[in-house]
Parts: structure tokens; sequence; C-alpha cells
């Protein structure tokens, strides 16, 4: 298999403190540094976060611009994609960046459990977070929590909500929602490809499944997530040291199986997005 393999880089979060892991960067000075080092060991799509001064999720869009402006400039071509979850905002607050244009945005079409509350995605918000990407010319990444996400993301195709093709990721291992199980992996990339055969999809793992998940997308011709949003170790007693680290295992494991680690231009033409400038 020689398909090249972008590597997504989710390098903050709205979760992890340094308290969990003193590599995990806060402000945007260090956010852009890690982005930098981890575009230089392999990661294309930089999945982006920002934090208040005391630390905790916002989705200030001033914040956000200068984190944009920075990565554009030490990172010419990445692929910017922001987060509207809902750790950061509520309401239409979680979408107040989208004008700033970023490449591509973080969407979820449904709710579902997260460890200690429900994040909600009332089908109000969802549309026009949905508008709000197709005016602005933002392309969505479908964060599927759970297989109705799938379905509903076509349902939204189909009636013109969202544009295709689309980015679809797989995100298994929240507690209280999607466990990590191969046959429903496997399940999900069959369907994906049976309702929306156009599709990219990736595979995000939470916590310790984080390698699992790179494991199995890449060897199934998908793309892959990693970075200390979602794992904050190397292994059970180790904890990752970089952003740079977590890329550079995930592009390990596409040396493994073969595949190319995607650079900056083959990421935007697999997904559909022009060249900057």
């Amino acid at each position: 298999m020689s398909d090249p393999c972008i590597i997504c880089v989710a390098i903050t979060g709205s979760v992890p403190t340094k308290a969990d892991n003193p590599a995990v960067p806060v402000t945007v000075e260090e956010q852009i540094e890690s982005v930098h080092e981890s575009f230089e060991a392999g990661a294309t799509i930089a999945h982006c976060h920002v934090r208040d001064d005391e630390g905790r999720p916002t989705s200030d869009p001033e914040r956000f611009a200068r984190l944009k402006e920075g990565i554009e400039k030490h990172c010419p071509g990445m692929i910017i994609q922001f987060s509207t979850g809902g750790r950061s905002g509520a309401g239409k607050a979680r979408g107040g960046m989208l004008p700033l244009r970023p490449d591509m945005a973080s969407l979820s079409v449904g709710s579902n459990n997260f460890p200690t509350r429900v994040y909600e995605n009332p089908p109000d918000l969802v549309d026009w977070l949905a508008a709000e990407m197709i005016r602005h010319d933002v392309k969505p990444e479908i964060e599927a929590f759970d297989l109705s996400h799938i379905f509903q993301a076509a349902a939204m195709v189909e009636d013109g909500r969202l544009k295709r093709p689309l980015h679809v990721q797989f995100v298994m291992g929240v507690k209280n929602a999607m466990p990590v199980d191969r046959e429903v992996f496997d399940f999900y990339v069959r369907t994906l490809r049976r309702l929306m055969p156009d599709a990219t999809w990736c595979g995000a793992g939470i916590g310790r499944h984080q390698r699992t998940l790179n494991e199995w997308s890449i060897a199934a011709g998908g793309h892959t997530r990693t970075g200390l949003e979602d794992n904050i170790r190397l292994d059970r007693d180790t904890l990752a040291p970089s952003n740079a680290a977590l890329v550079r295992i995930a592009a390990e494991i596409c040396e493994k199986h073969g595949r190319p680690v995607a650079d900056w231009r083959q990421a935007r033409r697999i997904l559909g997005l022009p060249e900057p400038g």
C-alpha cells in the first residue's frame, strides 16, 4: 500500500494541563512552537483549541487569530483546523472563530456521553455550524463518536447542509462513548464507504488507545490523529516529551505499513483544499 497518510496533530485540547504533563502547550506561543515541531516531524493538519490566561478552554476568536497567524508564518502550507467543540464555549460562541476562515473545523453532528457529562450537539446548533462552514468556505471534519453520527453526516450531505466530499474522523475510547473495538472500527469503515464512497477518513484513539487507532487506521488505508490532546503518554510509565514525539510514532507506523507520510501539498490534494496564496 503506497497511498500517502495524513497525520493530524491535536496539540492541546481542552482537558490536559501542565500538571498532567509539563509538555502540554497552553499559551498561543507554546502552541505555535509545538505545531512547528510537529510539522517538521510529519504532521500536516493542526487541530487547534485555545486557552485563556488561566489555562482554561475558550472560544475567543482573537486567540484563534493569533494562533492561525503564527502557524501560517512558521508552518507554511500546514492545514489549520479549528475546534468547535463544546468544552470551549456554549451555543453559537462555539463557531465564533469560523469567520477567520481556517482550512477546516471540527463538526460533531450529534450528541453523546462523555466521562462526566453529556456532549450536547442539538440539531439547530449543528445546522448553524454547518451553514457557517459553508458560508466561510471551511471544510468540516465530522467527528463521529457514534455510528449514528456517520448516518447523520450522510443525510446532511444528501440534503445540502454539508458539501461533499466529507472528511470523517472515528473517535474511539472516550469513556461512556464508543469503545475501542476492532469489529466496530471495521464496520465504521465499511459503512462510510457504502454511504459516502468519496469521503476520506481518519481514526483517533483516546489515551492508551491512541497507538491502536494509529495502527488500525494506517493499515486500513485511512489517515490518523495523534497528539497530547488525546494522550499524554508514550506508555504506561512514560510521559510523552512533546507532540512531535507522538507524531514520530505515527510516522514509524506509516513506514511499517509501507505508506509514505503525506506532505502538506499531498494532504491538501487528498482533502480537496487549495494551496495557500
